[in-house]
């Protein structure tokens, strides 16, 4: 069973890490490319070679990740290198199938291109990142410099080649399209943090009350949640309360709060953003 269920991961993995890339390819042929604008990591390298010498930029990727898919074989963990390969195989299999429509939209309006381009690449990363895949190129240099220097901040290191990136674009094309794909990368990741902790938001509120039954009672038969009670002291009283330990919706939160105060105008409500929930009433796909 463990096996079968494993099997069905794996492809899974596969076709949302391969319809990430698909998003973030349009992103990148029907308005990055069309502005002559630029990408983050091994595209923008693409990117760069694709403009200056007509390479396209899914050969270019491929060739790119070549090494560093058997660098990486050889050095990191075998399963983030095979969906290191679908990912990268994924992409420039994608950028070569919607090269065609690089021309077709066209809006008089370079920010607009710059803007809806990080909108879907983020999406499409989002995805990708979403299934623990890699499209290569700077996420195996990265991961190989971690390993060597574990001091290092992977995210700073990335931001760094994506600098250099920037910059050498800024040289060959000017400093506007450096600076309109600066804004484009910026909303790239506004979009893909959102994708990866999703649009829906979840919330943990921790509860001290002195009617905690009326309100377990409340978020297990009107609003449908789990509640944990924990056994709490306050340190300077030194009374032994129930502490009520509850993960909700954005819009359930709401609810619940006010609900709370109208029995107990008294109780004491903490509440905390959570990143990612996984089990029993919550999405764990």
């Amino acid at each position: 069973m463990n096996k079968i269920l494993k099997y069905k991961m794996t492809i899974i993995d596969t076709l949302v890490i391969f319809l990430g890339c698909f998003i973030a390819s349009l992103g990148v042929n029907l308005f990055l490319s069309h502005a002559k604008l630029l990408s983050g990591g091994a595209t923008g390298i693409a990117l760069i070679l694709q403009y200056t010498i007509g390479l396209p930029a899914g050969i270019v990727v491929f060739i790119i990740n070549i090494p560093l898919l058997l660098l990486s074989y050889k050095k990191l963990n075998r399963e983030f290198t095979l969906l290191t390969a679908i990912g990268m195989l994924s992409l420039s299999l994608s950028l070569m199938l919607t090269k065609p429509l690089t021309n077709i939209i066209y809006v008089n309006d370079i920010l607009l291109y710059c803007i809806y381009g990080g909108v879907l690449s983020g999406i499409g990363y989002g995805l990708v990142f979403l299934r623990n895949g890699s499209t290569g190129g700077t996420d195996v240099i990265t991961m190989l410099i971690r390993k060597k220097y574990s001091n290092f901040n992977i995210g700073s290191l990335g931001f760094l080649l994506n600098c250099l990136i920037i910059i050498a674009g800024a040289i060959i094309f000017g400093l506007p399209q450096a600076l309109y794909t600066l804004i484009s990368l910026f909303t790239q990741g506004i979009v893909l943090d959102k994708v990866l902790k999703g649009f829906s938001s979840k919330k943990l509120l921790l509860i001290l009350t002195k009617k905690e039954q009326e309100i377990i009672n409340y978020v297990i038969k009107d609003l449908h949640r789990g509640v944990t009670s924990l056994v709490a002291e306050g340190e300077y009283t030194h009374d032994r309360k129930k502490m009520l330990y509850c993960i909700v919706t954005s819009r359930q939160m709401v609810e619940l709060k006010n609900c709370v105060y109208s029995i107990d105008p008294t109780a004491f409500i903490t509440i905390v953003d959570i990143s990612e929930v996984k089990g029993k009433g919550f999405k764990n796909i």
